[in-house]
């Protein structure tokens, strides 16, 4: 059985292989592909409000963060990335990591969630989260550089999460204390 826990440091030195080979295909992840594992570190783990891991009889099949997608008034949307192994390719890990991500972001507070920049070459993954109810709501046209195809569009995915629309203030603000708290929790205080 799959489970899906918090990404720990040591995990992400068994994730490194995985986050380099896509950010370096060039394919799908608007990443430099020259960053070091210390800068990887930092954006996937260290920055994002949560990050996971989807894990098997201890192989790492693959991992998710969340976070705000703006601050202040849009801090309500919340923005994902995933990344799937190649071995585990196939096998539901994606699935099973947004369903988790979008039940996450609810109990963050968040009442959508946004992916700025999905490569619409990326077929699999646009199928994907059309079938889970996100939907295309905008096109960047020639915004990814693909290391195979040249520039091909990117699209704006959205759900919304909430039950019905929210006016009142969003639990989840981005600000100097809710980034103090998300280094005290890492600090495990």
């Amino acid at each position: 059985m799959i489970q899906i826990r918090p990404m720990t440091p040591e995990d992400f030195d068994r994730f490194w292989p995985t986050f380099q080979a896509i950010v370096q295909a060039r394919q799908t992840y608007a990443f430099d592909p020259e960053l070091t594992f210390e800068q990887a570190r930092q954006l996937w783990l260290d920055l994002p409000l949560r990050t996971l891991v989807a894990e098997q009889d201890g192989e790492l099949l693959g991992s998710y963060y969340l976070k705000a997608n703006a601050a202040g008034p849009g801090s309500h949307v919340g923005n994902c990335g995933y990344m799937v192994s190649e071995a585990a390719r196939g096998r539901g890990v994606a699935r099973l990591m947004c369903e988790h991500s979008q039940k996450l972001a609810r109990q963050e507070g968040f009442l959508a969630l946004q992916f700025n920049s999905v490569v619409a070459t990326n077929e699999v993954a646009v199928a994907l989260w059309h079938k889970l109810g996100f939907e295309t709501v905008g096109r960047l046209p020639k915004a990814y550089r693909h290391a195979q195809l040249g520039l091909v569009d990117c699209l704006v995915m959205y759900k919304w999460l909430a039950d019905e629309p929210v006016v009142e203030k969003p639990a989840l603000l981005i600000g100097r204390k809710n980034i103090e708290a998300r280094v005290s929790r890492r600090r495990g205080r």
